[in-house]
């Protein structure tokens, strides 16, 4: 290696445990708007090299103003995990390896991690253990991943080969969605050439609960291939879908239930919070992600599918170029769509080395009680109302309890996020629910204490009352 490059990557290093000792302090907030991130990292073209180091440097003094707060305590805008030391130095020594994690032959460790930390996530989660495991970018992908394993296994016991033939001609597929699923499952339907606008969108409850009865009512007659997409963790409310009624239903029509549990299915590892997803365990697909309650860096998330066989025949990749493996050896082109990609499996590997079981359910389990202790302090304060039973780590909030129109309410709710945001002391979201707009909270970094908690309800109260006394212009 180069002086330079030594150079260059000693200053990242040192910069990166800076930033990590600070992640408690710092805004959660960013520092720097568009404008000025824009005049710190734009510019001509470069036409002639710069030393390393120096780029870095630059890089560092450009960029950071502009990096959220994603991995301190007091981050509850989404549902980030908080990338835990231990899984970001398994990730730089990813990136020095500079593996590509798509094959067996281009990187054994990763396809040797990624196979022992399959088989640990099948254990942690209750799943069953013959299930297929591919590290995907995310939930996202995850999902698309699973539906395409259903979507082929489907079709080709219809009589029709998607993988040959495609889908002009197919029979049709039938999907039965809940109202309040996530907009990354319609994505993946798009992406797989099912439409979103051709699903069956099936009626929820107040928290955002598929209704079995309504499921039922869907089912009713002539089905043909069927998918059923259920839901651990509603991402407002984080409510589950009832699991064992939706299997059933679903499997006496001869469908695949997918379950898309991008954070929810995290709740099967805590004693205290796993009746919650019981029942997930009889669907015949899981999607979840590793860097949202495992902490892992970004990006890594996890297509489960019971059916290996179907989960292969969706997604393998065959080329003269490529060896091919003995069944002894999984090699990962098998389960996930990208022949390049990066060794996901050495964080996820290192990050449940770390925890382990009982850590697993330690920060599940405190992450959902500060999510009530922030609740119910905020309920507390007349003029505020928390919309849903916090059981998981997930609520939303409404400001003007007693305002004189829904539009009056969502204008105090939008005055109270954006007062709260500029304090500085933690970071919340806005989104509607239910034709109304709520503050979202979301609470999963592993750093946040009862502290962190206690400091950012008082800085949203005090919002909220500055807002209530000076109104919202």
């Amino acid at each position: 290696m180069s002086d330079d490059g030594r150079a260059a990557l000693e200053r990242a290093y040192a910069h990166a445990l800076g930033f990590d000792e600070a992640r408690r302090s710092r805004s959660p907030n960013v520092l720097a708007g568009v404008e000025a991130l824009r005049a710190a990292l734009d510019g001509p073209t470069p036409e002639q090299g710069t030393s390393a180091a120096v780029v870095i440097d630059n890089l560092i003094r450009g960029a950071e103003p502009g990096v959220m707060g994603t991995t301190g305590g007091r981050f509850f805008g989404w549902v980030i995990g908080a990338s835990h030391p231990a899984g970001v130095a398994a990730d730089w020594l990813t990136s020095l390896w500079g593996q590509n994690g798509g094959s067996f032959y281009a990187a054994p460790a990763n396809a040797v991690a990624e196979q022992v930390a399959a088989r640990w996530l099948l254990d942690l989660l209750g799943l069953p253990p013959e299930s297929s495991v591919g590290f995907t970018t995310g939930a996202t992908m995850a999902n698309f991943v699973c539906l395409a394993a259903a979507r082929n296994k489907l079709l080709r016991e219809a009589g029709w080969d998607v993988e040959a033939d495609g889908l002009h001609g197919a029979p049709p597929l039938r999907v039965c969605i809940g109202d309040d699923a996530h907009a990354t499952v319609f994505s993946a339907l798009r992406y797989l050439g099912l439409g979103y606008r051709r699903v069956t969108r099936v009626a929820t409850d107040a928290a955002g609960r598929m209704d079995a009865s309504a499921l039922s009512d869907a089912l009713s007659g002539e089905l043909g291939p069927l998918v059923v997409i259920a839901q651990a963790g509603q991402i407002n409310t984080g409510a589950f879908d009832p699991f064992d009624e939706i299997a059933e239903l679903t499997h006496e029509c001869g469908g695949w239930v997918h379950v898309d549990g991008a954070f929810g299915l995290w709740a099967r590892t805590c004693p205290e919070r796993a009746a919650l997803a019981a029942g997930a365990e009889k669907a015949d697909s899981w999607a979840t992600d590793g860097h949202k309650w495992l902490q892992t860096p970004y990006d890594c998330g996890y297509a489960i599918v019971r059916d290996a066989q179907a989960h292969r025949e969706a997604m393998t990749v065959g080329a003269s170029y490529l060896p091919t493996t003995g069944e002894d050896i999984r090699d990962p082109l098998h389960f996930a769509p990208e022949l390049s990609r990066r060794a996901r499996g050495f964080a996820t590997w290192t990050m449940l080395r770390v925890l382990g079981r009982e850590g697993i359910a330690a920060m599940v389990g405190r992450h959902c009680a500060l999510a009530r202790r922030m609740a119910d302090r905020l309920a507390a304060e007349s003029g505020i109302e928390v919309l849903n039973d916090v059981e998981l780590n997930q609520f939303v909030v409404r400001f003007g309890a007693a305002a004189g129109s829904p539009e009056e309410g969502d204008a105090l709710t939008k005055a109270v996020i954006a007062r709260t945001q500029a304090a500085g002391v933690c970071y919340v979201g806005g989104g509607s629910w239910r034709e109304r707009w709520v503050m979202r909270v979301s609470v999963i970094s592993w750093p946040t204490t009862e502290a962190d908690v206690d400091m950012s309800t008082d800085s949203i109260i005090a919002a909220w009352r500055e807002v209530n006394e000076r109104g919202v212009g």
